[in-house]
């Protein structure tokens, strides 16, 4: 029984965080997604938020489940028996940082792998980030990700 990890900060989550997880879906018995709660980060969305939307937004996939995690990744791996690691690359310059965590994953717990799956590249250019960015100057991300997310960013854009 292979089991992946697929995580992120999802804040919030998009299309191109959608790819790589149903993709990952197809080639993995069990995909846990996890929101990685980064502490030197301020998110738009609580931990909460962020488990809900991608409930919703993930659930037509019958082996994936959400969860949330504050700490080592690599201990949630031990935790949850992970075999690999699932992450998405969006472009060249993901792949250092990316490469770098993956090496120090692999340091710290060396039954675990780290696999990239690159995002479709009509997703290429989105993430949270920028997402966010648009949406707080009231423009148009609809296109970018899920209506449950979209509804969301509005609320939180207008408040």
């Amino acid at each position: 029984m292979a089991i992946a990890l697929c995580p992120g900060s999802f804040d919030p989550p998009t299309y191109g965080h959608i790819d790589v997880i149903e993709r990952a879906a197809k080639h993995f018995t069990s995909v846990v997604v996890v929101v990685v709660v980064n502490p030197s980060k301020v998110p738009w969305f609580d931990e909460a938020e962020r488990v809900t939307l991608l409930k919703e937004v993930l659930g037509h996939l019958p082996n994936v489940e959400i969860e949330s995690h504050s700490g080592l990744l690599v201990e949630f791996a031990k935790q949850k028996g992970a075999d690999v690691i699932v992450k998405g690359l969006r472009a060249i310059s993901d792949i250092e940082y990316e490469l770098q965590m993956a090496q120090m994953n692999s340091s710290l717990y060396e039954d675990v792998d780290t696999m990239f799956i690159t995002t479709n590249p009509r997703w290429g250019f989105v993430s949270s980030s920028l997402v966010k960015e648009v949406a707080s100057y009231g423009g148009n991300v609809s296109a970018l990700v899920p209506p449950t997310v979209d509804q969301a960013l509005s609320r939180r854009s207008k408040g």
